[in-house]
């Protein structure tokens, strides 16, 4: 007699009920033999199976068992289903919970409502914002979407990705369709326009907010007040903080933190205390982040004595987490101490201390910062990384350091240790080996690796290329770096100003009047004005080839355009005037540099004491006393000065 579809069902259920480790091969046999010779698989075989998976847990399979019933044409339950994306989202396997949504889809099912809002969330979460707005858009075709809760994720997700504006149509196709913002639909739209720095956007949606009944909370004031902070707005931020207080909104930690950095920014060390003592009040203690943001201020402006002072008296207080403890070993490093931060981190983890890239990363770009080139090999090669390794700002605190210091060997071994570990070089990587190979003279090797980086990726930036072209045109080579110019019309990388003035000073020093010329225009249809030291650079040239009031109409021409002449070009011209004998001139000169409000530098007085004792100057008695005025008066000023600092 052969087993029946009931015996077959009875023997799934047997050996899923007799521990969570069923063997799913053996399953797998069953079905197969079912399949192969019969009974055939039927709903309910197909439901024991599924039902089973989902009791132990085993995600995978349960997917499994939903294909083949759609292959065979059985169709599972909405419960099954559901319950299935329902831990797809538990287990985090977002990827397999697009799989079943779809599976969902063909059957008209829809998730219910909590487990959409979190499924649509932890993809936004994960950055996979095109799959979350993908399941939305679906839904909402269908009038599956419930609440504010759903699209919300979606709001905030693209406002952090700076697509605002994408945001506001989501924005309002939801409003068009009935639904009513909360909070935290208009915050995100703050958040979004703070992002991309658009101030009159932040405070019209704020008044339209409010004007709709909807209330800030302390999120959106606080995105607002860090948003003035960033754009050097203090005292706004601080009346805005005021305001907040007015309107019934209390600051909460995060807001003090994002103030307390701001203050220590600005070294206000008084208005520190003062807010640690209104914190204290409000019965606020600082956090890992205050602590951080109250050391890395002080940090920042210079005083490492004093961060290093309140994080040992921090550390005795008790325990803080590993970004506080980075910039202890920061400080250390700044102070030529990478030795002791290394020490104070190996006893640390003697007591449990877990550090991560961070911390390795600043001792060893401490050791780089000293030279100790060797001792940041040994620990690239000792400490005990992440799991995905040494990251790029290892490597390139090493491969700047080698660069610097010329030392090829490192160089190459960095280079092959980062081809081991798959690292790809980056633009400051790369641009540190343009540094090296041109201070060394290996021009060949030099502009290979900058045309790979002109037709492959990374693009270089242009002050890189301005740095290529500075070495070139310093070694002669203005033809080889005029090609390289030329071939950044076919890049993403286009010339800028400098890059101009670079070729037309090695041009004009080379008294290549043809290509001064050209590139002239070419700055001119580019829609690239003329700088300063363009004009110093053709200043200089005419007053070296005696063409003076050529060089004094071009001075004109600066003056015209609102460019203010460096001191350098003053003396240019000074000592051009002088060597032809027009002392007229000088005066008239002198008196620019009054109305400019120049002061003479000590080339300056050089030229004019070497005007007035020269003995042509006899037949000009009033401009020699003119000049011995200018003189004696600015050496009066520079002994008074001496005087007062002494």
């Amino acid at each position: 007699m052969f087993p029946t579809i009931l015996n077959y069902n009875g023997g799934c259920r047997v050996m899923l009920s007799q521990s969570k480790n069923a063997c799913w091969q053996e399953l797998v046999e069953m079905y197969t033999g079912m399949k192969r010779f019969g009974p055939p698989p039927v709903a309910s075989t197909f439901n024991t199976l599924l039902n089973g998976m989902l009791l132990l847990g085993d995600l995978k399979h349960a997917i499994f068992i939903v294909e083949e019933m759609y292959r065979n044409h059985f169709v599972p339950s909405f419960t099954s289903l559901s319950k299935t994306l329902k831990m797809a989202v538990k287990v985090g396997n977002l990827l397999d919970g697009l799989v079943v949504f779809e599976l969902m889809l063909r059957y008209d099912y829809h998730p219910i409502e909590p487990t959409l809002n979190k499924f649509i969330l932890m993809l936004c979460d994960a950055g996979m914002v095109s799959d979350a707005c993908f399941v939305f858009s679906v839904l909402l075709r269908k009038s599956y979407v419930y609440s504010v809760y759903c699209y919300n994720p979606i709001l905030w997700a693209l406002c952090k990705t700076g697509r605002s504006y994408t945001a506001l149509q989501l924005f309002y196709l939801m409003k068009k369709k009935g639904f009513v913002h909360n909070v935290c639909s208009y915050t995100a739209l703050i958040y979004g326009f703070c992002r991309e720095g658009l101030q009159d956007n932040v405070f019209q949606w704020l008044d339209f907010m409010q004007s709709n009944g909807c209330k800030p909370n302390v999120i959106t004031y606080t995105i607002i007040v860090k948003f003035l902070f960033d754009n050097g707005k203090f005292e706004e931020a601080m009346d805005f903080v005021s305001r907040m207080e007015r309107e019934g909104c209390n600051p909460d930690l995060l807001t003090y933190n994002v103030i307390l950095r701001e203050l220590c920014h600005r070294d206000r060390l008084d208005d520190i205390s003062e807010l640690i003592q209104v914190m204290d009040q409000k019965g606020l203690s600082p956090d890992s982040y205050s602590y951080a943001a109250l050391c890395g201020g002080l940090l920042k402006i210079g005083k490492v004595g004093d961060a290093c002072e309140l994080l040992l008296d921090i550390f005795s207080n008790g325990t803080v987490d590993v970004a506080v403890y980075n910039i202890y070993f920061r400080c250390l490093c700044q102070e030529n101490k990478s030795r002791e931060a290394l020490s104070q981190l190996k006893r640390m983890m003697k007591v449990g201390f877990k550090p991560n890239n961070v911390s390795y990363n600043t001792i060893l770009s401490g050791f780089c910062k000293e030279k100790n080139i060797n001792e940041a090999l040994e620990l690239l090669y000792h400490f005990e990384w992440d799991v995905n390794g040494p990251d790029a700002v290892t490597f390139n605190a090493i491969l700047s350091t080698a660069c610097r210091l010329g030392n090829s060997a490192i160089i190459q071994r960095i280079l092959y240790h980062m081809r081991y570990e798959d690292m790809k070089l980056n633009i400051f990587s790369l641009t540190c080996l343009v540094r090296y190979l041109c201070s060394s003279g290996n021009f060949s090797e030099c502009l290979k690796l900058v045309e790979s980086m002109m037709y492959n990726s990374p693009t270089p930036p242009v002050v890189t290329l301005n740095m290529l072209l500075h070495n070139l045109c310093k070694n002669r080579l203005l033809g080889t770096a005029y090609r390289i110019f030329q071939n950044l019309r076919n890049t993403q990388c286009l010339p800028d100003v400098t890059s101009y003035n670079i070729l037309i000073h090695a041009s004009i020093r080379e008294h290549n009047h043809l290509l001064v010329g050209q590139l002239l225009g070419e700055m001119k249809r580019q829609g690239l004005k003329p700088d300063v030291f363009t004009y110093g650079s053709l200043i200089s040239g005419l007053c070296k080839e005696g063409k003076i009031s050529a060089a004094l109409q071009l001075w004109n021409q600066m003056l015209e355009r609102g460019l203010i002449p460096s001191v350098v070009i003053f003396n240019t011209l000074l000592h051009a005037i002088f060597q032809r004998g027009k002392f007229w001139d000088i005066l008239l000169l002198l008196k620019a540099m009054v109305v400019q409000g120049f002061q003479p530098d000590e080339v300056t007085l050089g030229i004019l004491s070497q005007a007035v004792s020269n003995g042509s100057m006899k037949r000009f008695p009033k401009v020699a006393k003119v000049l011995d005025w200018v003189i004696s008066n600015d050496f009066q000023k520079e002994t008074d000065q001496k005087t007062i600092a002494g």
